[in-house]
């Protein structure tokens, strides 16, 4: 076994398990109920941001990165996701407020829920794990910067992927069915 990876492995399953219910069932809700939804993270974030893009797609879900070029315009009914583990990123606080804007519903994803970011945004889903914002000191994790929020981003994702596939009564060989077949 690798060395330490019970330990990381048990600090990514605490972290997702102690995300409030009411809190994911909300934006469970608020993801089967929108037009569109498009969703953003900086960095690792992003990539488990883009992995619940490709997740809501498979679910039948109108979804889109921010940035992609065939990203359509976001208006009223849709729905912003966005990801602020550290509660404190300007360029994804923005996009909130653009977001408003248009008349998009905004929810964010973090550890932080105090930041500006997240105080932004019309919905927050805390999932309590350490990132950049409190990488140092006695209670650090063996796992590097903002490892265990990723880690737990992409647990509590799949999880939400199983809530919205009740939610959407989606069955196993219909999210298998958008599946992409040119692999």
């Amino acid at each position: 076994m690798i060395r330490g990876a019970e330990n990381a492995g048990a600090e990514i399953g605490r972290a997702a398990a102690g995300t409030d219910p009411a809190a994911f069932d909300a934006l469970a809700h608020a993801i089967a109920g929108a037009g569109r939804i498009v969703l953003h993270g900086a960095g690792r974030e992003g990539l488990m941001m883009r992995a619940l893009a490709m997740r809501l797609f498979h679910l039948g879900r109108d979804a889109h990165v921010w940035g992609d070029m065939a990203m359509p315009p976001v208006r009223p009914g849709d729905l912003v996701l966005l990801s602020a583990g550290p509660g404190d990123l300007p360029t994804v606080e923005t996009l909130a407020r653009i977001a408003h804007k248009a008349g998009a519903g905004t929810a964010c994803v973090t550890a932080q829920p105090e930041g500006p970011t997240p105080r932004a945004c019309d919905l927050v889903l805390t999932i309590p794990a350490q990132t950049m914002a409190d990488d140092r000191g006695p209670a650090a994790s063996v796992l590097p910067m903002g490892s265990v929020f990723e880690g737990a981003m992409f647990l509590v994702f799949e999880m939400l992927v199983l809530r919205l596939a009740g939610i959407l009564h989606e069955t196993p060989d219909s999210i298998r069915a958008r599946h992409a077949n040119l692999e």
